[in-house]
């Protein structure tokens, strides 16, 4: 039995060791962790328990029958984070520099299925070259077996892809049907095709960090959520996400006592919005004023930036932020805010957690390039998220909503469920400038008359009380206690039920 033993605890070492010392430092030398360091920073110590450690591949092509190694290229099985579980898998560079292999989809699938058995979410470490050549449609089938269980995951679990080294080819369809994309910077990367095949088809010059890096990803394209310095930083931030979700799409989301009173008055709010209604202000300050120990984890903070969206706890509660932010475009909605804001709405809409909408909008962002790239189409997003939405919805009108912009921002048409607005907020169909141009317009040349006219309009519509008395706005409410009547609101709402009617799906204008 000793002999058994020894024999077990050598072939464990071998696997632990996979591609070799010598590719370890390889691996160190570029900045980058192990498959298994990884695993040891995201988990609780000692909770991993590692699966299919012994599994090799069974090509036989072009050489590959002698070179077997356990694990073959990928590190998977589960553990916790702060004592909740999670399934994980981790691929390894230093065997075949990651490259996906009909085994290796094998093992990913495997945690995959187990996850949505028990009902608990799946983090992928992604470092891979892509598929293994050597393998040709066996790999792409193993790829295609993966797409197939995100899509069946897709909203009954969460999951969440961490990019850590190449990422090329099919390899990105997968992160891509996640809930979210983390990336390290200066070692991670994300494209269909690479700078060769660029450069040869369309003849332009551009290397892999500005073709597909975590800065391009997380700025200009919105792949990627968010893009850290190194590993054990998005690591870490990882883990504090991960304590905000659910484990799945029956579950509420964990709930973290604070000492941070639910009826805490905050007076600088009163003074937050400035009096002239074309100064902009950061709403970033109200969200952490509000919220939990001022504690707010932002969303793809670096794109599209006209709309804040992330996670945050009101007493004690996870949830999920939308805010349109004044300081850039004015707050207007535009293509890339829709999406952004769609797409969040959706996944806390999924997972049982609470939107709270702050809402400074003038309207869509005019101009030919929104119509040409379809702002029609992608508004429509935002809308029928917030519409379809039936978790918890609490309003907040800060200053602005203007127009359609109105509508779309988790208003009561769209079922919201309390809409609150400050006194200086305006509702309206447009800014009193231009809707005084256009109902009189045979005024036009009279700049007095003009300004008369402006200073009725305002007084007549410029505030939350036309749409208050139609019920249209719960409450007005003083900026200071905005943090107590959200948490009230939620508190009411804590056992809202909400049903869509029967269909296998709605058709969102994708």
């Amino acid at each position: 039995m000793q002999e058994i033993i020894e024999q077990l605890e050598k072939k464990r070492a071998a696997a632990r060791l996979g591609g070799g010392q010598k590719r370890i430092d390889a691996q160190h030398a570029k900045g980058k962790l192990t498959a298994r360091e990884r695993i040891e920073l995201l988990l609780d110590e000692g909770s991993f328990e590692e699966w299919d450690m012994f599994v090799e591949h069974r090509c036989v092509d072009f050489g590959m029958a002698e070179q077997r190694i356990p694990g073959d290229g990928v590190v998977t099985g589960y553990g916790t984070i702060n004592g909740r579980m999670v399934f994980v898998f981790s691929q390894d560079f230093t065997v075949f520099g990651g490259a996906l292999s009909e085994a290796h989809a094998e093992k990913i699938c495997k945690v995959m299925d187990h996850a949505m058995k028990v009902g608990v979410p799946v983090i992928g470490l992604n470092d891979s070259g892509g598929a293994r050549i050597q393998e040709g449609v066996a790999s792409l089938a193993g790829y295609a077996d993966v797409f197939q269980r995100n899509v069946m995951a897709s909203g009954v679990i969460p999951q969440i892809s961490m990019i850590m080294g190449p990422c090329a080819g099919g390899a990105v369809y997968s992160p891509a049907m996640t809930d979210f994309i983390f990336m390290v910077k200066d070692s991670a990367y994300m494209f269909v095709t690479g700078p060769e095949v660029v450069k040869t088809v369309t003849h332009e010059e551009v290397t892999a960090e500005e073709l597909g890096g975590a800065v391009s990803h997380s700025t200009r394209s919105g792949v990627a959520d968010l893009a850290f310095e190194n590993d054990v930083e998005a690591l870490l931030m990882l883990r504090r996400l991960y304590n905000y979700l659910p484990l799945n799409n029956r579950e509420r989301p964990p709930v973290r006592r604070t000492d941070d009173p639910a009826d805490r008055m905050d007076l600088s709010l009163d003074t937050l919005v400035p009096s002239n209604p074309n100064k902009p202000y950061d709403m970033k300050e109200l969200i952490i004023k509000t919220v939990d120990d001022r504690d707010f984890f932002e969303i793809a903070p670096d794109y599209a930036k006209n709309i804040i969206v992330g996670f945050a706890r009101m007493d004690g509660h996870t949830v999920g932020i939308v805010a349109n932010q004044p300081l850039v475009l004015a707050g207007c909605l535009d293509i890339r805010s829709s999406i952004k804001a769609a797409r969040f709405v959706r996944f806390c809409d999924a997972f049982n957690i609470p939107v709270i909408t702050f809402v400074d909008v003038p309207g869509f962002l005019p101009g030919t390039a929104q119509e040409y790239g379809g702002i029609i189409k992608h508004g429509a997003k935002l809308l029928f998220a917030f519409a379809e939405c039936t978790v918890p919805k609490v309003t907040v009108i800060t200053r602005k909503a203007y127009g359609g912009a109105y509508d779309v921002m988790s208003s009561k048409h769209l079922r919201g469920d309390v809409n609150l607005a400050w006194p200086n907020a305006e509702i309206a169909v447009m800014g009193p400038k231009g809707a005084v141009e256009i109902i009189f317009r045979e005024d036009k040349n009279d700049p007095d008359k003009l300004a008369a006219r402006e200073t009725e309009y305002k007084e007549r519509f410029a505030n939350p009380f036309v749409a208050g008395s139609r019920g249209f706005i719960d409450d007005v409410i003083q900026p200071h206690e905005t943090r107590k009547r959200i948490c009230r609101s939620l508190a009411m709402l804590h056992n809202k039920k909400l049903e869509n009617p029967w269909r296998k799906h709605g058709n969102i204008p994708l």
